[in-house]
């Protein structure tokens, strides 16, 4: 496959990653300090600042988010470099919690995926029941796509919507960005492109793009977030007693209803929709 990569903003980003990894590395088991792996579609919607302050206040402890792609912090996990993660690719979390090297997955929350685009829709897509329809259009018409292209959650259902649209992309017109939601947000606004986004933070970047929503509804757009711990026996310095009770705030009360409440003020509707304790929510 050809890539067409921004090549500056991509090493930039892993050396941000590298950089918060070196300086916010676990802490030993039973101090004040819980890392937790999550992915950027969460950094980016700003709902961290609304979730863990609380969290703090009530436990004593401080937490050091690493917003990275769904895959690279469920690996941070798995090799005993976090002590818990937030992520939203549940096949991938069910193989490592069968291989047992994280625990306890427990669906936090939901919102769903979305196809946008420039709002002169080159590809025709507007208004396309299936994603996977609106996949093959874009690419029989060979309209610019941006892709995540860091094999997070958000880039693994692209690579399944293209599958099912029996299409291998391929070409210029097919752009890897390599980043967090928000920067490919805004690299195919930039290049008037076609991406797949979260709902949650296109809405936090709402004011700073031109995209508009062209696909929604489809069942497999929908987006579930999960919390799980990890497994101590992954590393010396996993904090199991932190990542434990960090994962048992997500799923309480408290998180819940600012979870329901977070984002109405500012964009007149919520950005994800509590769900703790539902059953395999994703299927």
């Amino acid at each position: 496959m050809s890539q067409i990569v921004d090549r500056g903003r991509a090493l930039g980003g892993l050396l941000l990653a590298l950089l918060l990894l070196a300086g916010a590395g676990p802490a030993p088991a039973g101090s004040g300090t819980v890392i937790l792996a999550t992915t950027t579609s969460v950094q980016d919607s700003g709902l961290l600042d609304a979730l863990l302050p609380r969290f703090e206040r009530r436990t004593g402890y401080t937490v050091k988010p690493i917003a990275v792609g769904t895959g690279q912090a469920l690996a941070l996990g798995a090799r005993g470099e976090a002590d818990a993660v937030l992520a939203h690719a549940p096949a991938l979390e069910r193989k490592y919690v069968a291989e047992g090297r994280l625990l306890n997955r427990r669906v936090v929350m939901v919102n769903d995926f979305v196809i946008v685009g420039p709002p002169a829709d080159p590809a025709g897509i507007r208004g396309e029941r299936r994603a996977a329809a609106a996949f093959r259009k874009i690419a029989a018409a060979r309209a610019r796509f941006v892709s995540r292209g860091d094999r997070s959650g958000t880039h693994l259902l692209e690579l399944a919507l293209w599958r099912q649209a029996g299409v291998q992309p391929d070409g210029p017109w097919y752009v890897e960005a390599g980043q967090g939601m928000g920067a490919t947000l805004a690299l195919a606004d930039d290049r008037q492109a076609y991406t797949l986004t979260d709902r949650g933070t296109l809405l936090a970047y709402g004011r700073r793009v031109r995209l508009a929503v062209l696909v929604e509804g489809d069942r497999v757009l929908r987006n579930v977030y999960a919390v799980l711990e990890v497994n101590p026996a992954n590393g010396p310095r996993v904090n199991a007693a932190g990542g434990r009770a960090l994962a048992d705030f997500l799923i309480s009360p408290e998180a819940q209803e600012a979870i329901r409440t977070f984002g109405v003020e500012r964009y007149g509707q919520p950005l994800f929709v509590p769900a703790a304790g539902a059953r395999d929510a994703d299927e």
